[in-house]
């Protein structure tokens, strides 16, 4: 018989065994601070390969999360944990890590992946098995449309691509703009949606280049962009291919500004543009600078942790383990429970939306909005609009 959190009465029964004997004295097993079983959600994401930096980002939000979730007392006495299966962002691997996800039944609910590509490419089998995909950097317009398990805090890309739209040619007065843009669907989907949007604000699109996920040499793509003409480039990259194209471009000489998608906001890209980036403009859901009190209590505590300032992936990844701590603690430790809440769940604890709740309907964070951000000696800051690069 299942009880109100979910488990079968005697599924651990073999652990409470051990951990009695434990703390007994009668075997070498460590005495944990809850008696009570914990609680799993799943993750899968990158932590190795070329997007390892992210799933870094993630576990340090996911373990601030849990800090405090577990220091508070758990779930009903149950500490909150999780199992951080590496996809290395790779639909191939996504796909394999839901079949253990959806078949381990201690997996309440599913956060990741860090790609809307490798996630869409698993939503069947969680969809199919009744488990809680909750792709909260999944910004694809389509990914919630998967069914009614796929739910997401990121912003969708027909959101988000208008949004750099509106501040590359309103706030920057780009006007012959060339794209270069991550050849994936993800890439192809945020590449059409941002011409549109620029075009209906009277930019031209000039010049509009694709590359691989493991290209490395832009130099003839680079070529082919100036002789279009434009007077800026804008990036629908990630952070490690956004800081080559950057460094390649300067090296040949191209001063034109350049903007890129929020992706690339990680101290990762500062690190590996160096001083090439100073000036490259971005947004972000999330800022350390933001005065709100919740915003300033989070990076305070990631500081104190860690010695960094947290970027959007760490604060999009404690968001996440927070939420998954509401949903269980308000609606019951079942697979179930976690779905029939997300649609009711509201005024849930954020430090990038504040209070917040969704649409049942786009199964999304509903009116969520960007900040416009420069790299700036070597750092990111607010962009208050004096200091805008301009073709001349």
């Amino acid at each position: 018989m299942a009880n109100r959190f979910g488990k079968v009465g005697g599924a651990f029964a073999p652990f409470r065994w051990l951990r009695a004997l434990a703390c007994f004295g009668a075997i070498a097993l460590p005495c944990a601070a809850h008696a009570a079983d914990p609680l799993w959600v799943g993750v899968s994401g990158p932590l190795t390969g070329q997007d390892a930096q992210y799933g870094e980002q993630w576990k340090r939000g996911f373990d601030l999360a849990l800090d405090q979730i577990n220091g508070s007392g758990g779930i009903h006495g149950h500490p909150l944990q999780y199992d951080f299966e590496d996809s290395r962002s790779d639909p191939r691997q996504a796909v394999a890590i839901a079949q253990k996800f959806v078949g381990d039944s201690r997996i309440l609910l599913e956060l990741g992946d860090l790609s809307s590509g490798a996630s869409m490419a698993a939503s069947p089998i969680y969809q199919r098995a009744g488990l809680v995909q909750f792709g909260f950097t999944n910004s694809h317009p389509d990914f919630t449309k998967g069914g009614d398990y796929m739910w997401s805090t990121a912003i969708s890309q027909a959101e988000e691509q208008p949004l750099l739209a509106q501040y590359v040619t309103g706030g920057l007065g780009f006007k012959k703009i060339a794209v270069l843009y991550l050849n994936t669907d993800w890439g192809r989907t945020s590449e059409d949606i941002f011409a549109k949007a620029a075009r209906a604000h009277g930019a031209q699109i000039v010049a509009a280049e694709g590359y691989q996920p493991d290209e490395k040499d832009f130099r003839a793509t680079l070529t082919r962009v100036r002789s279009a003409n434009p007077d800026s480039i804008v990036l629908i990259s990630y952070y490690s291919d956004g800081a080559q194209i950057v460094r390649q471009a300067r090296t040949a000489g191209i001063t034109l500004p350049i903007a890129a998608v929020g992706s690339v906001y990680s101290p990762k890209f500062l690190e590996l543009g160096g001083d090439a980036v100073n000036g490259v403009y971005t947004e972000s859901n999330f800022f350390p600078g933001d005065p709100r009190p919740e915003v300033q209590s989070f990076v305070q505590r990631y500081r104190a942790k860690y010695g960094a300032d947290p970027d959007t992936f760490a604060a999009r990844a404690y968001d996440a383990m927070i939420l998954a701590g509401e949903l269980l603690r308000r609606y019951g430790a079942t697979r179930a429970a976690v779905h029939d809440g997300l649609a009711k769940i509201d005024d849930v604890p954020s430090v990038i939306f504040g209070r917040f709740r969704f649409d049942p309907q786009t199964r999304r964070v509903a009116g969520a909005k960007n900040q416009d951000l420069v790299v700036k000696d070597g750092k990111f800051a607010r962009w208050d609009g004096a200091s805008a690069l301009r073709a001349q």
